[in-house]
């Protein structure tokens, strides 16, 4: 644990991105039995990137809109994430091992914040990735998207949603395993 983080209370954030774009997600719709319902489906190549984090213990959230994902775009999401952490908490954000998440000298990293990687190859052990589903199940799947600003639109409109739902945070992106017990 980093010395700024000695004597505070830590919580536990989980990070990821998420492209979302004109070619869209099919999930599954009801219909019936037999039946091939149709969807509209996109044939463009115009998207966007959401970057979000949840912290599930307190049902918060904290997202971005951009529109590529790179160093520059991580640090602007890691300042986000700051802002909030609780006052006198210190977050442990724990993330994949894409390139613009390792640390360097150009990854700035908040004095509240601390990163911890998954291994390689287990999106399964972050819970943001079931974020992911069930925004694009309910919010961002079977839509044609008419300019670059409704793929914005929707990704903001849809992020709202979920933080608007604290419960439904805590109910997708709780892990007994991770609890911080400090």
């Amino acid at each position: 644990m980093p010395e700024a983080a000695k004597d505070r209370p830590v919580e536990v954030w989980w990070q990821d991105e998420a492209r979302v774009g004109q070619q869209g997600t099919m999930t599954y719709v009801w219909a019936e039995r037999g039946s091939r319902p149709r969807v509209p489906r996109d044939l463009r190549y115009e998207w966007t990137y959401l970057f979000g984090a949840v912290c599930p213990e307190r049902g918060v959230g904290a997202a971005l809109v951009l529109p590529r994902v790179n160093i520059d775009a991580m640090n602007l999401h890691l300042s986000e994430i700051s802002q909030h952490v609780a006052d006198g908490h210190h977050a442990v954000v724990v993330l994949d091992g894409a390139g613009w998440h390792q640390p360097g000298d150009k990854l700035k990293v908040p004095d509240n914040i601390s990163l911890l990687h998954l291994p390689p190859y287990c999106p399964e052990l972050n819970p943001v990735e079931n974020i992911w589903q069930f925004l694009r199940q309910n919010y961002l799947s079977h839509r044609v998207f008419e300019s670059y600003q409704s793929i914005v639109d929707a990704c903001c409109d849809a992020w709202v949603a979920l933080t608007n739902a604290p419960e439904r945070i805590r109910s997708i992106a709780t892990r007994p395993w991770a609890k911080v017990n400090v």
